[in-house]
Parts: C-alpha cells; structure tokens; sequence
C-alpha cells in the first residue's frame, strides 16, 4: 500500500497503525457513510468519483490498520490551483471525532500543500459548527465574509481563509 503520510501524522500504538493514504473507490463505502453521519448536505458517490479523478483535486483517507474498529477514521478532499488550495471536504468517523484525528488531517493537509507552493487556503464552514470552526481557527484560519442560507438553503456558510 503507497503512503502519503506527512511523518508528523502518522501515530503508532501497541495495537494499530494509523496512516493517511491517497483515496481509493474501495474506500468509498466508509466514506459515506462517514459523510452522511457529520454533514448537512452529504456528497453523493458520484461528487466523490469525480473529485478523486480530477487532476486539481487530491482525497486521502486516514486509516486503521489492526483492531475491530472501521478501518477509515476520516477523510479530506481539497483542490489545489497555482499558489491557492481550496478544503472541500473534511470528517471524521463518529466513534472518532473530539480525538485529536481531524487536526491530523489538517496537519497532514497543510503539510501536502506547502511543498507545492500553496500561499493561500480557503474553506467555507456552517457558521454554526463551532467544533470545525474552532479547529480551523487553531491552524491561523480567519473569516473573511459569509454566505446566507448556503447550506441546504437554510444555513450559513463562514468564509475563511489562511495565508502563508
């Protein structure tokens, strides 16, 4: 198995081995279902099909190996277009989330991004999903505006927005 981890994101236990790896379509499975457990308007297995085959987008999974546990803890989906990055879409399983897993997926985001001379990263966010909000905000990101009613025609989306 090819994998893309940042050193930084990969941990070892006694029992397991966690590692971020490019998205593949066998993953897809754990990813929707991860998808449909955390976000308001879920992507459909074709948005994901598309992503990960197109040229400007990369989607990675992290991974369990070993245990009893899901062997997909998470997922990131971000495009890339000269010195600007775009996150797309960010969750973690639910059995997994407030662990410390979503801010290793930022690390290693950032980590993949930098090499390849990103300056600028933007993201939107439901302006009422404090815990992603906050985990942006520990990686410098800022808000920059907003759209009304983005989400499911109803919620609002915070434009953020960090720079390198």
């Amino acid at each position: 198995m090819t994998q893309f981890a940042h050193p930084d994101v990969l941990e070892k236990t006694e029992r397991e081995r966690i590692a971020i790896q490019k998205m593949h379509i066998q993953d897809l499975e754990e990813v929707l279902f991860i998808e449909s457990s955390a976000s308001l308007a879920p992507w459909s297995p074709k948005i994901f099909l598309e992503e990960m085959q197109n040229l400007l987008a990369s989607c990675f999974v992290m991974k369990r190996e070993g245990g009893s546990k899901p062997s997909v803890i998470g997922f990131i989906c971000f495009r890339n277009v000269a010195e600007e990055s775009e996150l797309l879409n960010i969750s973690i399983h639910p059995d997994y989330r407030q662990l410390g897993f979503g801010k290793k997926l930022m690390q290693f985001y950032i980590a993949f991004c930098i090499p390849l001379g990103i300056k600028t990263f933007y993201l939107e966010v439901n302006a009422s999903n404090q815990a992603a909000i906050h985990l942006y905000q520990c990686f410098s990101y800022e808000s920059f505006g907003s759209r009304k009613k983005f989400y499911q025609r109803q919620f609002d989306a915070l434009l953020m927005l960090k720079k390198v």
